[in-house]
């Protein structure tokens, strides 16, 4: 039962630290561990793992590659065989295997789980992604159905497939999150640019938000930010990338898919750290409102 389960989470970075709180609310026990002693239960990692009843669940949130190697070693090493780790951070699917096998020699059980909602997921829940075998999956459950949002749970959950699937749907949807906030940033940049005959660039966004057929939570964003700094003046168009719209675009290779929307949007961004663009700028801000990924100042 959701209100009699206690988990354990590694890593209480901005995502982390919201899904403690949530699932907490929805009447989870959560042990938290951080290096940040601030933000902490415990003192050591360790100590959350005797925190926890067995067979036990911990979570790991923590910064994709050689970060979640290492953590999943290091808890690997105090579980014991029945527990489950359940990856949430942007791990590259490709590595999922190369976990399960890792812990599969421990009798410990793997399940990765792509995770999106950013800053706001606290509030608005988080849409998740999962991969793994179907009694892992019934297992974590409970915490799944704390962290989804509310409704039906086919609107914010899915059992994608074995280990590997719920990082590569996540993958994939981080791809197209590019492309589409690039033709966002896009459409700023044209508008933008007639200032003789759009007198009000934020109203026109903002009057897209009911009715056509471009309505979104990205729009939404969008319309956020500019109400913020109409003209982006505080945001320097430079935008990083977090590796995912990379590795979408090399698996399209591998699969011989056609992505030129996604490939562009990807490339565009490497266009931004040469020189400023207003279109980047709109990117940068829509990072900034739905991860609260930092941005440079102008």
């Amino acid at each position: 039962m959701a209100d009699t389960m206690h988990i354990g989470i590694v890593g209480l970075g901005k995502m982390g630290s919201n899904m403690r709180e949530r699932m907490r609310a929805a009447g989870l026990t959560v042990t938290g561990y951080d290096p940040n002693t601030e933000v902490s239960d415990v003192a050591e990692l360790t100590d959350l793992v005797d925190d926890l009843p067995t067979p036990r669940v911990v979570w790991v949130m923590v910064p994709s590659g050689a970060i979640t190697d290492s953590v999943i070693t290091d808890v690997s090493a105090l579980l014991e065989p029945g527990d489950l780790v359940i990856d949430g951070g942007n791990t590259r699917f490709t590595d999922d295997q190369l976990h399960r096998d890792q812990l599969a020699k421990l009798k410990i059980s793997f399940v990765d789980v792509g995770v999106s909602g950013g800053i706001w997921g606290l509030d608005n829940g988080y849409g998740l992604m999962a991969g793994g075998d179907k009694d892992d999956i019934e297992r974590a459950m409970p915490i799944f159905d704390a962290l989804r949002p509310e409704g039906p749970r086919d609107e914010g959950f899915v059992h994608a497939g074995p280990v590997g699937a719920g990082h590569y749907a996540k993958m994939v949807h981080n791809g197209i999150e590019y492309a589409l906030m690039q033709a966002w940033a896009e459409g700023f940049e044209l508008l933008d640019s007639r200032k003789d005959l759009i007198e009000d660039v934020p109203g026109t966004f903002k009057a897209w938000q009911r009715g056509t057929v471009v309505r979104s939570w990205l729009l939404e964003l969008l319309v956020k930010a500019l109400e913020e700094d109409p003209e982006f003046a505080d945001i320097a168009g430079y935008v990083e990338d977090s590796g995912e719209g990379r590795w979408t675009v090399h698996e399209a290779l591998n699969q011989a898919v056609a992505v030129p929307t996604i490939s562009a949007a990807i490339f565009a961004r490497f266009v931004s750290r040469q020189a400023d663009s207003p279109s980047m700028k709109a990117v940068a801000a829509l990072r900034n409102q739905f991860g609260g990924h930092s941005v440079r100042k102008s």
